[in-house]
């Protein structure tokens, strides 16, 4: 299309770009301005000299970085955490969604739905909450039932090896019922007369999940693998660092929260800046990895 073309395109158009402005001016103020203090990770940000006038050091904040001692630990709990929790968590909703495909009493369906859906909207400062009770090594509820059987009583937030299932576990309680939307969404575009012909040649539920259901929503799978693995380094900050303390740091200390104290809490704002853009730029890598992979052993891509 032409420049005229595209310009008579948008005036006669013009209402539905105005329903884009304010989405356009939200990404552009706060995503795309912030963009240009991503210089101070090559810089010796100083404040009073402000980030033009500070100091250019290239990059010795990787450098510095890469050659610490926190290094593997950070990049190892950071990946163990991620994928542990792509792992576990990303079949589940698909199966939840394939489970309530095939429901057929509608008010119990909702009220299962209702059930799942409900703990993606508690706050993360609350779900720890609930988490630091139930777990309680004293007068948590998992304990006692621990004692009951016989058991002794687990300090699961106190022990190193155990945080990671503990963090895992709970995201899959708490998203795994909303995750399941866009799935049960791509379920319902199905075309019925494949379940109508399915049940001519004979074929069970189970058989009709596995030939019908999936390959129905396989694309959405692809897809929303892809974005998942796009984004395997951010762990989510808040809750991680609520769960913290001094006797799960040694699993519990990712790179965001590890950029927090050294940014925020030590005021290294120039090396703290290059830790969170190098972990930017790993995800930017595999997304374009992932996506490029994906578009040549199938069709699914992002663009």
């Amino acid at each position: 299309m032409s420049k005229k073309g595209t310009l008579a395109s948008i005036v006669k158009h013009h209402r539905l770009y105005v329903l884009l402005l304010p989405a356009i001016i939200y990404f552009a103020v706060f995503h795309y301005a912030p963009l240009y203090g991503v210089q101070i990770a090559f810089k010796d940000f100083n404040a009073g000299k402000g980030i033009l006038g500070s100091e250019w050091v290239g990059f010795e904040h990787f450098l510095q970085f890469f050659k610490s001692y926190y290094f593997t630990t950070l990049l190892r709990n950071t990946l163990w955490i991620s994928f542990y929790t792509l792992l576990v968590g990303f079949p589940i909703p698909i199966i939840l969604a394939l489970m309530f495909n095939e429901v057929i009493n509608k008010k119990f369906k909702k009220t299962v739905q209702l059930i799942t859906y409900a703990p993606h909207f508690i706050s993360t400062v609350v779900m720890v909450g609930i988490l630091v009770i139930f777990l309680s090594p004293s007068t948590g509820v998992i304990n006692q039932l621990i004692k009951i059987f016989g058991g002794e009583s687990v300090f699961f937030l106190g022990e190193a090896k155990l945080f990671p299932t503990v963090y895992v576990l709970s995201d899959v309680w708490q998203h795994a019922g909303w995750n399941t939307i866009i799935y049960t969404a791509a379920l319902s575009s199905i075309n019925t007369e494949l379940y109508e012909a399915a049940r001519i040649d004979g074929a069970n539920r189970f058989q009709k999940m596995i030939h019908i259901d999936l390959p129905g929503i396989a694309p959405m799978i692809v897809i929303m693998l892809m974005l998942n693995v796009g984004s395997i380094m951010n762990v989510g900050f808040e809750k991680v660092f609520l769960m913290q303390n001094q006797l799960n740091i040694e699993t519990s200390d990712i790179i965001s929260t590890y950029v927090y104290k050294r940014g925020l809490l030590e005021a290294q704002y120039s090396f703290s800046a290059a830790v969170g853009l190098f972990n930017s730029v790993v995800n930017f890598v595999l997304l374009i990895s992932v996506n490029f992979l994906s578009g040549k052993i199938g069709e699914t891509t992002l663009w």
